[in-house]
């Protein structure tokens, strides 16, 4: 599975919500910044995953995006397919008019395709934003630099 650009801008656009306190507004603007997202594609992003019902937003001078449930609530999986549609990790070939031998090899490979796309959901149906957000943090810190003497 290859996450497309618009998978890995809708994530880290909600590792950032998720990082924020709870309930609090972030403007788009700062998101943007933070994740080094450009602002156009974000808004359109953004307002996929509200009408997904992952975020909420908030109009007018003080507007911007928050999540809809805590990081807690938003299973990995969920998101994935909302964004990306349904997994699949390779497409898989079907020629009708395979000849015997050929037709039970595809039909073997898509079957160890099938299993494959089963444990990939089972996978990302354990993780949820919060646990992106953690490892988020967790990488923040083992990059900051150590200035003891």
């Amino acid at each position: 599975m290859k996450l497309s650009l618009r998978g890995e801008y809708a994530l880290r656009a909600l590792v950032a919500l998720g990082e924020a306190a709870p309930g609090d507004i972030v403007p788009i603007h700062l998101v943007s910044e933070q994740q080094q997202i450009p602002k156009r594609f974000l808004e359109q992003i953004l307002n996929d995953l509200r009408s997904g019902g992952f975020v909420e937003s908030k109009r007018g001078i003080a507007g911007g995006y928050r999540l809809s449930r805590t990081a807690k609530d938003l299973p990995l999986l969920d998101i994935i397919q909302h964004v990306e549609g349904i997994l699949s990790p390779s497409e898989s070939i079907r020629q009708p008019r395979l000849r015997p031998g050929a037709r039970e090899a595809q039909q073997a490979i898509n079957g160890i395709m099938n299993e494959l796309t089963k444990a990939m959901e089972k996978t990302l149906d354990r993780f949820t934003l919060d646990d992106l957000c953690e490892r988020t943090r967790q990488a923040r810190q083992a990059d900051a630099p150590d200035y003891a003497i």
